[in-house]
């Protein structure tokens, strides 16, 4: 908008629409304010009405119980006047006293047993009702509310009543006598709670609420069907027994009350009594009416907010429609030197080189872009022909683009222009032809710098050039296909490996050269890398060019553009034919190794049964020999050197055949769930002769709870006992051997036997548990096999354990041996042949 538009619309335009907002929020505050007042109004009225039904209640209940007690006190002074024997005659009085009461339905008179001597009704003579219905005794004289109790009259309070329908019940009002003997008697009225329920329902009828009378310990008395509370029911919990008539007779309040609701409550004790009338109105009845009212003040509100808005926004319309007639007339003055001024800005700003030609391509006008690229003013370039200005190897295409012909379209061309300074630029120029009266009278176009894109593309080729060099010297077999699975290209690895022809291939589709079989499994694993994407290797058997099925390692690459589409796939090939001939070969000789050393060890196992039988002739022998050489100390000392060396020897087939055993096929553990403290102690027993002739002493410290293992006994006794034997052997005389056991924290069990002997050297430590090794420390040249400490590691591996040995700090080695804890009893057989021991050269 221009200076001269009229600077009083927009102040009108303020002034109407605030006018309107202003209408609009006065409909809305006052249409709450008379809602607000209206609603205060229709609570403060139904809290009126409960006030006034519930004094109406309590006065209507007051006079009822006022009755019942003037008629207990009537017929008091009656039976005081009557003589003991004449109280039989009294029941016409009983009977005419309740004529007019509808409230009371029994009156009888009870002796201090209970009984009933007078009675209203005569069916209730003679039943004994229990005093400790009728509460605690009290003095003589005034008149006793009880509360309510189930029934509709005497019978259902003696032992020979039936049990009374639910939801009736009663009000018993007592009035105790005194009579000249000193025997109490009692005057018993049974009032009818549903006369005071008939009232409250007549007197709420029409009003959304229940009412109900109770005592102030909240047992009602009676209530309307609303509130569907049965005569002895509790509500000591409701606010009104719980908290206001502790502080007040009377009130009222909106809030918490029988139902869930929000309810109009309004209350008045009974003069007198410790009884209360309780009205309750429900807020949301009660507000109805308010509320239908309400809904339609607030659509008519709301028509007339919307004839408000209505007449605000065509003022409004009106005044902005002068005010946009007049901006655009103001527009429309200034529309042709805008026009012109922004065309030659623009024509100033544009990086692209403008021009317009006559029909010979002779430029009649170029922009300010021609002087920053060629660094020569633009009155120089015209009246020059375009193709003059370009190098001399472009000038035939840019006279092409003027030349006349069929095509009247778009004519693009690329050429290179050389600027003052010497510097290349690469243009690309696009001409249209321009008519007038049907005539071609010159051309316009436009030229594009596109000299760092072409420096680019240049770049671009040459790369590609290079990855293509990089591919084609490749090692390796190399294919690349497209998204369709066809050859786009083949390196020479490739074709040496396949003995195919580049040429041949490119275009054809992924193995049509191959069998079914193979061609099956090659699409299912470019299938797979479509679908998982990245990078997929496999082996295979592909045919080489001599015809030989050859094992290769195919790796394949899935390659994407920069919108993740699938571009194509490059394939690489390895031959690993020989690796895996020597992978066959290795296999071969492992098993043929392995089938040795079962041959290895069978051999052992016979030589050492073998041996066994001309050594138990020669300890026979030696030991009848030294029995009968007694008499001869060489002879005997001789047979004794022969037993000794057929123990040893013996000793050493045990061990043999212990490492046939352990590595044959048949040899198995039966485990059974044991106490290893039991299996040690009774090695210790064993060995105990053992250590006596070398003076030595054995001390365990084991724990006091069982030491639970799942062992083979047998096998786990041979491992303590060559352990212990060990220690025990080379032990100095007057030593200590300790054995210790305990629990880790890890669920094992751990006993270690510790020597004073000369320890074992750090390098050996590990070597000793091999076949035939004894520490350097040891070896004495006792005649020792060095296969104990192999055949109890292998005994305990078996056993899920480990076995390993120390030095320790103060002289001395220990071993180590750790098992598995168990809890559990059973026997398992299980196979030694899972692992080999050894390998025993024969």
């Amino acid at each position: 908008m221009t200076a001269s538009a009229p600077s009083t619309l927009p102040l009108l335009k303020r002034v109407v629409l605030a006018f309107g907002l202003t209408a609009s929020v006065a409909v809305v505050l006052a249409l709450g304010a008379f809602a607000s007042s209206e609603r205060e109004a229709a609570l403060n009225q139904a809290s009126e009405r409960g006030e006034l039904m519930a004094r109406v209640l309590a006065d209507h209940a007051g006079r009822n119980l006022d009755s019942g007690a003037l008629l207990l006190t009537a017929l008091g002074d009656t039976v005081s006047r009557t003589d003991r024997a004449a109280l039989g005659t009294l029941a016409p009085v009983f009977s005419n006293a309740l004529l007019g009461l509808h409230q009371i339905r029994a009156v009888a008179l009870l002796d201090g047993q209970g009984r009933v001597l007078v009675s209203s009704e005569p069916a209730d003579l003679g039943l004994a009702i229990d005093p400790a219905r009728l509460g605690p005794a009290t003095q003589p004289g005034g008149v006793q509310l009880l509360g309510v109790l189930p029934g509709r009259g005497l019978r259902d309070l003696s032992a020979a009543g039936g049990r009374a329908a639910p939801g009736v019940g009663m009000m018993l009002m007592v009035k105790r006598l005194a009579v000249d003997d000193g025997r109490a008697l009692t005057l018993l009225a049974l009032l009818n709670p549903d006369v005071l329920a008939n009232y409250q329902q007549r007197t709420l009828e029409g009003v959304p609420g229940g009412a109900l009378l109770a005592s102030y310990a909240g047992q009602v008395y009676s209530a309307t069907d609303a509130l569907d509370l049965a005569p002895g029911a509790s509500v000591a919990a409701h606010p009104v027994f719980a908290t206001w008539l502790q502080t007040r007779e009377f009130g009222d309040y909106i809030g918490a009350g029988l139902r869930p609701e929000r309810q109009i409550v309004a209350f008045r004790a009974l003069r007198g009594r410790p009884l209360a009338v309780l009205v309750e109105q429900h807020e949301h009845a009660v507000l109805a009416r308010w509320r239908q009212l309400t809904a339609w003040r607030v659509l008519m509100a709301l028509a007339g907010l919307l004839v408000i808005g209505a007449g605000t926004v065509v003022v409004y319309r009106s005044l902005r429609a002068r005010e946009l007639a007049r901006a655009a007339l103001d527009e429309a003055h200034e529309a042709v030197a805008l026009r012109e001024r922004d065309l030659s800005v623009l024509m100033k700003s544009v990086q692209e080189l403008i021009f317009r030609t006559d029909a010979r391509g002779v430029l009649t006008f170029v922009n300010a872009r021609w002087e920053a690229m060629s660094l020569e003013p633009a009155q120089q370039a015209l009246g020059s022909g375009l193709q003059d200005l370009v190098e001399p190897i472009c000038r035939h295409r840019v006279a092409a683009l003027f030349e006349s012909g069929p095509d009247e379209g778009l004519r693009a061309v690329e050429a290179t222009l050389r600027a003052v300074d010497g510097r290349l630029h690469r243009l690309q120029i696009c001409v249209v032809p321009l008519h007038a009266k049907g005539q071609l009278v010159g051309y316009a176009g436009s030229a594009v710098d596109i000299t760092e894109r072409y420096a680019a593309q240049q770049r671009l080729r040459q790369e590609l050039a290079f990855s293509a060099l990089l591919l084609d010297v490749s090692p390796y077999p190399i294919s690349l296909f497209d998204a369709a699975g066809r050859y786009v290209t083949v390196n020479r690895a490739w074709e040496s490996f396949t003995g195919r022809a580049r040429d041949s291939v490119i275009g054809t589709r992924m193995g049509s050269f191959m069998g079914t079989d193979e061609r099956k499994l090659h699409d299912q694993q470019h299938e797979r890398l479509l679908a998982e994407g990245g990078t997929l290797r496999y082996e295979a058997r592909w045919r080489h060019r001599d015809g030989s099925l050859r094992d290769v390692v195919i790796s394949k690459l899935l390659l994407r553009d920069e919108l993740g589409q699938v571009t194509g796939t490059l394939n690489t090939l390895i031959d690993v034919s020989e690796f895996r001939e020597a992978e066959r070969a290795t296999r071969e000789a492992r098993d043929a190794a392995e089938d040795a050393s079962r041959v290895k060890s069978e051999f052992i196992a016979n030589i050492s049964h073998e041996l066994r039988t001309p050594l138990q002739s020669i300890l026979g022998f030696s030991e009848l020999g030294r029995a009968r050489a007694q008499q001869t100390p060489r002879l005997a000392e001789m047979f004794a050197d022969i037993h000794v060396s057929g123990q040893r020897m013996l000793a050493l087939v045990n061990d043999l055949l212990d490492v046939s055993k352990i590595e044959s096929t048949v040899g198995t553990l039966e485990l059974e769930r044991c106490d290893l403290r039991g299996l040690l102690q009774s090695v210790l027993r064993e060995l105990q002769p053992l250590a006596d002739r070398r003076q030595l002493q054995l001390q365990a410290q084991l724990p006091a709870e069982a030491m639970l293992v799942h062992v083979d006994p047998l096998r786990m006794q041979q491992v303590l006992r060559n352990v212990l034997a060990n220690a025990i052997k080379f032990s100095p005389e007057g030593s200590t051997v300790e054995i210790e056991g305990r629990c880790t924290a890890q669920h094992e069990l751990h006993l270690a036997v510790a020597d004073r002997g000369p320890g074992i050297p750090a390098g050996e430590l590990e070597a000793i548990f091999e076949a035939f090794v004894q520490s350097s420390h040891t070896k004495d040249g006792s005649g020792g096999t060095g296969l104990g400490l192999a055949i109890c590691r292998k005994i305990v591996e078996i056993h899920g354990g480990r076995i390993s040995a120390s030095n320790r700090a103060e002289g001395g080695a220990v071993f180590d041996i750790v098992l598995p804890s168990c809890g559990v009893s059973d026997t398992v057989a299980v196979d030694f042949a899972q692992t080999t021991l050894l390998s025993v050269e024969p």
